[in-house]
């Protein structure tokens, strides 16, 4: 698997985990394609992939908030208030 494709996967991975729905955030305009592809960026950099990819495997109880280390953690917190039922 190329590298994009795998830290798209896991950044949306996460996202649903979270509780967040990355194509309604940003149909709602919630979230930009520039900031979704930077989300992307910074998967790549991480050096957590191994650990971010047992964590994925090991959640049950959805929603669940990602990992302290993860870098997504603000805008995905920020999203699910958002995206949250009132």
């Amino acid at each position: 698997m190329e590298a994009m494709d795998r830290h798209f996967w896991l950044t949306r991975s996460v996202a649903r985990v979270a509780g967040v729905n990355l194509a309604r955030a940003m149909a709602a305009g919630h979230l930009k394609p520039a900031q979704y592809n930077d989300m992307i960026a910074r998967c790549q950099s991480c050096d957590r992939r191994g650990t971010c990819e047992v964590w994925l495997a090991t959640q049950t109880d959805w929603p669940a908030l990602p990992p302290a280390y993860c870098a997504h953690a603000p805008i995905l917190d920020e999203l699910r208030q958002i995206q949250r039922p009132h």
